[in-house]
């Protein structure tokens, strides 16, 4: 039976309950406000249209357009190094300095700026390996990009992987699987969930990063080719409006747009955890 918290501990459940309110009104605050500000400006030709006079007069089409290529690209470069290399520290290898080290280095990665990481994709994506990436363009963006999120996606697919039981391991070696097959069939479908949540993360510090893609995206309005084209992200879009332009309109819009994109990312892949989650157990229940 569960007894209500008396005298310090009230005080200390009182502060936990108004910090979690406190931080949904400052969500609910930041989204209804943008709302209500750049609601008002988006039309059917504001999101089909191609951006005029710097972005400052016509639609943001080409900049959905890039948003979209430049997170798939992102994505389909870094989840699989980021779940390899979770992967080989958690199943692969023992502790050792080694595996210190490369954690120490993804833990540091994680805390460095994100300006540095665009200095870094401009020295190394745009200007030494130009010949490759044809300079500012896509492909630059989404390798600097790849860096960011790479920390983020090997923690939480480690953290995943430590959640499958050992006694499933040992089952599917008893059984006479390999260890790539252990793997493969067993760990990383009862994993998943945590893993997609890491990713799922990863698409947020991409979608919203400005500083480093500033350097190496290039910033284009025009429609992507190809990879090797430059292009902005609606984060980029917003930020250059409002800073070169001023035309606050087009900002408040293009961020009505960006939010509502994250909102459908974020419903979409917590539905698909959900399912996921209830899939697994419901297979693990009955075998």
């Amino acid at each position: 039976m569960i007894t209500k918290p008396k005298g310090k501990e009230r005080i200390i459940y009182l502060f936990l309950v108004l910090s979690g309110y406190a931080t949904l009104v400052i969500l609910c605050s930041i989204i209804v406000y943008i709302l209500l500000k750049g609601f008002s400006h988006i039309s059917l030709e504001f999101i089909t249209q191609t951006p005029r006079k710097m972005g400052a007069e016509g639609g943001i089409f080409p900049v959905i357009v890039g948003t979209f290529y430049f997170v798939t690209l992102t994505i389909l470069i870094a989840a699989p190094l980021g779940i390899g290399a979770a992967i080989y520290l958690h199943e692969y290898t023992r502790e050792g300095t080694i595996t210190r080290i490369i954690r120490f280095g993804t833990e540091l990665l994680a805390g460095i700026p994100s300006i540095i990481f665009g200095l870094f994709g401009y020295a190394f994506f745009v200007v030494l390996l130009g010949d490759i990436t044809q300079g500012w363009s896509l492909l630059s963006g989404a390798l600097t990009a790849t860096c960011m999120i790479l920390p983020t996606i090997i923690r939480t697919s480690e953290e995943a992987l430590k959640t499958v039981s050992r006694s499933l391991r040992e089952a599917s070696l008893a059984l006479g699987a390999t260890r790539w097959q252990t793997i493969y069939k067993v760990v990383l479908p009862s994993s998943l969930p945590g893993i997609l949540t890491g990713i799922i993360l990863g698409i947020g510090r991409a979608v919203g990063e400005t500083a480093a893609l500033l350097l190496t995206l290039g910033g284009s309005l025009l429609m992507p080719q190809s990879l090797f084209h430059g292009t902005r992200t609606l984060s980029m879009h917003l930020y250059m409006v409002a800073m070169e332009t001023g035309n606050m309109d087009a900002a408040y819009a293009t961020g009505v747009i960006l939010i509502i994109i994250v909102l459908l990312i974020n419903f979409i892949a917590n539905y698909g955890i959900k399912r996921l989650v209830t899939r697994n157990t419901t297979t693990t229940a009955r075998s």
